[in-house]
């Protein structure tokens, strides 16, 4: 009977949920999508002052695909188009997020203080 209930209530423990991970570890991915940042978008056209953070779609095949950024800022659609051909140009593969061993849509979380030039990911 022990069993039973252990079984019933622990299964949840048995999941194979996962992040989606980046080849290499996400702190190589964030290294590498700050230097195309400052590649290929002109920071003097923003008024960009504090963190801002970028929430990065990953796909189920492992590619970002789709990016946002909060707060909404002066010129932001163009910010995050700019942003977006930024993340094109990050060469590699991410792993995809999985629930139940199925690969699954995710959102890879990036803030970034654009004041000292840190980043911090989840």
């Amino acid at each position: 009977m022990v069993l039973i209930l252990l079984l019933f209530f622990g299964f949840k423990g048995f999941s194979q949920d996962t992040r989606a991970e980046y080849e290499g570890g996400n702190a190589v991915f964030a290294k590498k999508f700050m230097e195309m940042l400052y590649a290929y978008v002109d920071f003097q056209n923003y008024v960009l002052e504090g963190k801002v953070t970028y929430l990065i779609n990953i796909d189920k095949t492992g590619k970002a695909n789709r990016i946002d950024v909060l707060p909404k800022i002066k010129n932001g659609e163009m910010f995050v188009d700019d942003s977006q051909y930024a993340l094109k140009k990050v060469k590699g593969k991410w792993k995809p997020a999985t629930k139940d061993g199925v690969a699954i849509d995710s959102k890879y979380i990036m803030k970034v203080d654009f004041k000292s030039n840190t980043y911090d990911h989840d």
